[in-house]
């Protein structure tokens, strides 16, 4: 089976308050997947299409606010974001593996605790899953500098450094795709409440999750102050793995796919043992 390595096809998944946007490949057991804050689906854009070719059917989707998704929502965080993963696993047939990437991740725990019989297991890429330790100072700092006229020119500076290791055309496309929607009407001002939410929920849910969990960090990520800490702390609460990415940032399935994606396919499989007997 020839797996495009794209889905140009946006569809739409109603909920209250708007429209959640997200794109469709593959065949087989289900995968979602969700972005974090600022970013858009197509994050995904090598791990998506390296797990349809494995033998899974795999969603990707937009947060409220970002991407293709609307803006005219009321409530943006981690807690409406999980009940749109919820929902789209609902939509799209039930039981489903749960990928987030930085808040996504936050989102996914959430939906993992809420929806148990829905969630077959999680993947946490550069996971928020609790509030950061941050003094008052350096909030109000963060909400002066996204503040426009320079605010999308910040976040989009401050992007880049996110992936420390790698650049280049292929790169600079995926955040200039970014901004772009943030440029939108009502986008930067649904980026700036999500920049303002606590993550405090989704580690209240922590202790519901029964799903089996893997945490992918980046050892280069500078959204924590030490990230293999960060990693075993998470991965110690819900019993989970770990992959630690040599040189990776916040965003270690698009920089180094060669090893997240075969790493995130051989998880999968192992809690998808009939996937893995078939594609043998």
């Amino acid at each position: 089976m020839t797996i495009a390595a794209t889905d140009t096809t946006t569809h739409y998944l109603s909920r209250p308050g708007g429209r959640i946007a997200y794109s469709l490949v593959g065949e087989g057991p289900l995968v979602i997947c969700l972005p974090g804050m600022g970013d858009v689906r197509s994050v995904y854009r090598f791990l998506a299409p390296a797990l349809a070719g494995a033998g899974y059917r795999v969603a990707t989707m937009d947060l409220r606010g970002h991407g293709d998704s609307d803006v005219s929502f009321d409530v943006y965080d981690d807690v409406a974001a999980g009940g749109d993963l919820i929902a789209l696993a609902e939509h799209l047939g039930g039981q489903a593996i749960l990928v987030g990437n930085s808040m996504g991740a936050g989102a996914a725990c959430w939906a993992a605790a809420e929806a148990p019989g829905l969630t077959t297991g999680l993947v946490l890429i550069g996971p928020f899953v609790r509030q950061p330790k941050t003094n008052p100072f350096s909030k109000l700092l963060l909400r002066l500098a996204l503040l426009r006229p320079w605010g999308p020119a910040v976040w989009k500076a401050y992007s880049r450094m996110l992936y420390p290791t790698r650049s280049g055309a292929e790169y600079e496309a995926h955040f200039a795709e970014a901004a772009r929607h943030l440029r939108q009407p009502g986008h930067w001002a649904a980026f700036q409440k999500i920049t303002q939410i606590s993550h405090d929920p989704a580690e209240a849910s922590l202790g519901k999750v029964r799903a089996p969990t893997f945490v992918v960090m980046g050892e280069k990520d500078r959204d924590f102050a030490d990230p293999s800490a960060e990693a075993r702390w998470i991965a110690d609460r819900l019993s989970g793995e770990v992959l630690m990415v040599p040189g990776a940032g916040h965003y270690p399935q698009a920089e180094f796919p060669e090893i997240v994606s075969p790493a995130v396919i051989a998880f999968v499989r192992r809690i998808t043992p009939s996937v893995a007997r078939t594609r043998a």
